[in-house]
């Protein structure tokens, strides 16, 4: 297993500015970082030279929005799309990023007032799939990502997602599993997590509230049970949001201070994830 800190805790890109709390969870022991890849221009090269030296793996993380949405009606949205994705690909490649996540399967938080229909489908499938053989190209895997029903319409369990990814049918495509959306959507977190089978790449680790796992209404018994069940062994990445930076905070909804500071926040995590998985490994 490998574990994991999302960076959107403290910000939406990689600057020398984040680079001492980058130090700082390397010291606590995480194994990597998972960056937002929002800003295209910066230098992901740099950045991934400095991860290097501080024996830091990393994923990325990454969305997509109206105005290039990969299940718009409009073939020239969806075309932008593509070419969007494939742009984060090369700056995935550039910094060294085993693994994309994210719901760039379609706009987040945009909806049409009803379910998918089977030509969002059709589109979302040949977008991702156009996305998958680039990603193959340059050496990436993508997770995607479901999200509750709150945030998109197009892909909101784990069942779903798995028939999306075995639709693109591309070894580059796989799909990731969030605690906090399945504490939303599924009624069973056992099937839920074995419903991606080998396709199952990435899983993120965050509580119901979005603050320290292990410290709210998540069931982690029967989470980490069926981790150990499925014999999962990919990134394991805390995601958790606050008040650091009030656009990230508007946009996941975060209205209140929920834990004592970051650093804390990610080391009380660590040590949870830690003690849960050796619970299970005797």
């Amino acid at each position: 297993m490998k574990y994991g800190m999302n960076l959107l805790l403290w910000s939406g890109e990689v600057t020398d500015s984040l680079f001492p709390v980058i130090e700082e969870i390397k010291k606590i022991g995480f194994d990597g970082v998972e960056m937002p890849i929002f800003n295209l221009d910066l230098d992901y090269a740099a950045i991934g030279k400095r991860l290097d030296d501080l024996g830091l793996g990393r994923t990325g993380v990454t969305i997509r929005n109206e105005p290039d949405n990969p299940i718009s009606s409009d073939p020239a949205v969806r075309k932008l799309a593509v070419e969007n994705n494939k742009r984060t690909l090369d700056v995935c490649a550039a910094a060294g990023i085993e693994t994309l996540v994210g719901p760039y399967h379609s706009a987040i938080g945009v909806f049409s007032g009803a379910g998918r229909t089977d030509d969002e489908f059709k589109w979302g499938v040949d977008t991702m799939r156009q996305t998958a053989e680039y990603a193959g190209q340059v050496g990436v895997k993508l997770a995607v990502e479901w999200l509750n029903r709150f945030e998109c319409y197009f892909l909101n369990c784990a069942a779903d997602t798995n028939e999306f990814v075995r639709a693109v049918d591309h070894p580059a495509c796989g799909m990731m599993y969030d605690t906090f959306h399945s504490n939303i959507e599924e009624k069973c977190i056992k099937s839920s997590l074995a419903a991606g089978g080998d396709k199952l790449c990435h899983i993120h680790i965050s509580e119901n509230d979005r603050s320290t796992p292990g410290q709210g209404g998540v069931n982690w018994d029967k989470t980490f049970d069926s981790i150990a069940e499925i014999g999962y062994d990919g990134w394991m990445v805390v995601e958790a949001f606050g008040l650091a930076l009030p656009e990230i905070a508007a946009a996941t909804k975060i209205w209140r201070k929920m834990f004592k500071d970051e650093l804390t926040l990610a080391t009380d995590s660590l040590k949870f994830m830690h003690e849960q998985m050796a619970k299970r490994s005797k």
